[in-house]
């Protein structure tokens, strides 16, 4: 493949009266890291849908893995992997029983079939469950031979939607340790996710509300230009007059915390400064809190709800 990895010009979807997905323009690089954030309902699974083939377009056009999406089918879908929020695996059969099928659904043959499941399992810690039925693996393991099955036949790019949806913190990590070695073999990441502290992991993210993309540009970059540093003010009793001694000396409004009071800022040390002196009666703290991606997604979402 040469050029980009996912390229998408105009990109809709409509149902009826209702553009679920208005006109997206993107470029993804080979081997890069993209993430796909946006609130419910702002288009992500949609889009994920029509660049997989799984929809048609209503407009606009999509290349994917050097293969448009419309005319080539079944060229994209030879060079993509695909992970569905909820898992597609068939309980009844075994951790191998399920790739072998995925393999003869790949059109592998059987001695690739053979290497490509022996090296998946490995590559997610399944091989001392290869022989148990997918009904008996815990959610973070049915997760792992999900993504084992979506890397089977060496895809080009691995479209994630939603993939550590439901798990608890560790196999959120583990799901997240998978990924880093599914990176590490070059293989492009799609992914579209709710946990914006996740996404900082990405190399370039871009927010979509309401069908269109909004923001776009590495964490950092977004951060830096759309995010705000927070000062942070514990105390141990917050009241009105608190409230507008903060703001009196801040020059800022407070907004309150579950801690005490919280001031946004682009001048972080100058409100810092001003709030020092308050150290020691009613305030117990002063810090700054550096903007998260979060932060930005409120600021560019919260407005358009």
């Amino acid at each position: 493949m040469s050029g980009p990895a996912i390229t998408a010009r105009g990109l809709g979807k409509d149902y009826g009266s209702l553009a679920a997905v208005q006109a997206i323009d993107l470029e993804v690089a080979e081997g890069e890291f993209f993430g796909f954030l946006g609130p419910n309902g702002a288009g992500k699974t949609t889009t994920i849908h029509m660049l997989t083939t799984l929809l048609r377009l209503s407009r606009g056009e999509a290349v994917v893995a050097g293969h448009d999406v419309v005319r080539e089918p079944l060229a994209v879908r030879r060079q993509i992997g695909l992970v569905f929020q909820e898992t597609t695996l068939d309980g009844s059969l075994t951790a191998e029983e399920n790739l072998r099928f995925a393999a003869r659904l790949y059109g592998l043959s059987r001695a690739d079939t053979t290497r490509r499941v022996d090296e998946s399992l490995a590559l997610f810690d399944l091989q001392g469950r290869r022989g148990d039925k997918a009904r008996s693996f815990s959610g973070g393991m049915r997760r792992a031979l999900d993504l084992a099955r979506g890397v089977l036949h060496d895809p080009q790019i691995l479209f994630l939607d939603e993939p550590t949806i439901g798990l608890d913190p560790v196999n959120r990590r583990a799901v997240w340790d998978y990924l880093d070695r599914i990176r590490s073999r070059g293989t492009t990441l799609f992914l579209t996710t709710h946990y914006l502290d996740e996404a900082d992991g990405c190399d370039r993210v871009a927010i979509v509300d309401h069908g269109a993309i909004v923001a776009e540009g590495s964490p950092r970059e977004l951060k830096a230009r759309l995010g705000t540093d927070q000062v942070e003010v514990e105390a141990d009793r917050v009241d009105d007059a608190l409230v507008e001694q903060i703001r009196r000396v801040a020059g800022i409004a407070p907004t309150r915390t579950t801690r005490g009071l919280s001031v946004a800022t682009a001048e972080p040390a100058r409100v810092v400064d001003a709030l020092l002196p308050l150290v020691g009666g009613a305030v117990r703290s002063v810090g700054v809190r550096s903007a998260s991606l979060e932060d930005v997604f409120v600021s560019v979402v919260g407005g358009r709800r």
